[in-house]
């Protein structure tokens, strides 16, 4: 059988890792062949004991047939496959579950997603609500998309389906430690990690309780998936949500599709409201307002921590210096050992008016630095 199917631009080939599903096996084969007959399709035999491998062998000269001995987990079917497909040059896989579920008349949609969205993780997205469907299934996928956004900041309806569109590429460098159902858990959030795009669409699924045979086994997987999200947690307060931070915080700095005049602009406000007494209110007030504005509000934060604990006694000191002339005050300053109202009430505004000259001062400064700095570095738009 080719390689490849019709719809050659996404080369892709259909995975379907099995354990012990004698009663759905053929009817999934066979419902893939009929609608995708020019796809490669590969099967995993996940040390199968049951009738599976005798239903496989009437299709050996039809599709590829890979086998663990014994059991060994449907992560490590899933690594199989990945990279016996990669290893065959296919650039993306399908898989869809063996016990039934899934409707392989859907397969088109993610043929037409991939092809809409090159190198994107296409993930089947599952009715949950539907009367049929188990309610540890419909619990144990709402925990996993709470921890999923946790972990990648990425909102999905569907995290535990197993009808997917894998791109091969970033799975090829990838390392996954896991080895049974939350490998399907580990690959997406490592995907997201490397930003790699991720796309939702609606399929069918169908849980017949007289033929499904599910081996998810509720307290042993939960603990080993909550052992995954533990260490997938911490790895995310640990480098990949300041990394996170960082890109959002670089991306809208950059914005490309900004003025020089507004970036400069926001530069200067910022340092305008970094200096301005307003004594605690300063990010309180200019966040707003630059938001009002449509200023860069990553400069202008940046920009406004010119008051930052190591600055303030040079801002103090140049504040009551520009102050100076402003102010009749006769009354020797900072003299701790003759203290009056009068004395501090004449140091308080000779900085307050000193502090507001020299932040509008500041302000122009460093709007004229930051736009010809601007000029000569950075292309207008």
């Amino acid at each position: 059988m080719s390689a490849t199917a019709e719809h050659t631009d996404i080369n892709c080939c259909i995975v379907i890792p099995t354990y012990n599903n004698e009663n759905t096996i053929k009817r999934v084969i066979d419902g893939v062949m009929k609608i995708v007959p020019n796809y490669q399709i590969m099967v995993v035999d996940d040390g199968c004991t049951d009738g599976t491998p005798a239903i496989l062998e009437a299709y050996k000269n039809q599709i590829i047939v890979l086998k663990n001995t014994p059991n060994q987990g449907k992560g490590i079917a899933l690594q199989k496959a990945f990279k016996e497909a990669w290893k065959l040059g296919f650039k993306n896989v399908i898989t869809i579950d063996s016990d039934g579920q899934h409707y392989p008349e859907d397969i088109p949609l993610f043929i037409k997603a991939a092809q809409e969205n090159p190198g994107a993780l296409i993930m089947g997205s599952r009715n949950m609500d539907q009367e049929s469907v188990p309610g540890k299934s419909s619990f144990g996928n709402k925990f996993s998309n709470f921890w999923f956004k946790i972990e990648t900041g990425i909102t999905l309806p569907d995290t535990q389906t197993g009808f997917r569109l894998y791109p091969l590429a970033p799975i090829s460098t990838m390392k996954l430690f896991t080895s049974k159902f939350e490998t399907e858990i580990e690959v997406i959030v490592k995907l997201a990690w490397k930003n790699t795009p991720i796309v939702p669409i609606s399929i069918r699924v169908l849980y017949d309780a007289d033929e499904r045979v599910s081996h998810f086994r509720p307290f042993k997987d939960f603990t080993r998936i909550s052992i995954l999200n533990t260490y997938l947690v911490t790895l995310t307060l640990l480098y990949y949500l300041p990394k996170r931070v960082l890109q959002l915080i670089k991306k809208e700095a950059i914005k490309s599709d900004e003025t020089n005049f507004m970036k400069a602009l926001s530069i200067a406000f910022g340092v305008f409201m970094g200096i301005v007494p307003l004594w605690g209110f300063q990010l309180l007030i200019g966040i707003p307002l630059s938001i009002f504005f449509k200023m860069n509000k990553v400069l202008f934060i940046a920009s406004a921590n010119i008051s930052l604990p190591p600055a303030i006694p040079f801002i103090i000191y140049f504040s009551y210096l520009f102050g100076g002339p402003f102010v009749d005050n006769n009354i020797e300053a900072l003299n701790l050992n003759n203290l009056t109202r009068e004395s501090i009430h004449l140091n308080v505004v000779q900085y307050a008016i000193g502090a507001v000259i020299l932040s509008v001062v500041a302000a122009i400064a460093a709007f004229i630095i930051s736009y010809v700095s601007l000029m000569l570095l950075r292309k207008n738009k």
